[in-house]
């Protein structure tokens, strides 16, 4: 989580099956200005974290408000 946060000055948490070992759920969030920023961010994060883990994401949800 942490690398993550510095890396991509982006609030990042665990925030869900906390209590099953293979499986970790992480919520990332972040202000950007426009879509096509958001679209490039969470491409860049997901590199990030299957080169730097040995995870695989199953899914990815994104939400705007």
């Amino acid at each position: 989580m942490a690398k993550l946060q510095n890396r991509f000055h982006v609030s990042a948490a665990e925030v869900a099956e906390q209590d099953v070992h293979p499986m970790i759920v992480i919520d990332v969030v972040s202000i950007v200005p426009h879509n096509a920023m958001a679209d490039s961010l969470m491409d860049e994060i997901s590199k990030f974290i299957e080169k730097n883990c040995e995870a695989e994401i199953l899914d990815k949800i994104r939400e705007i408000r």
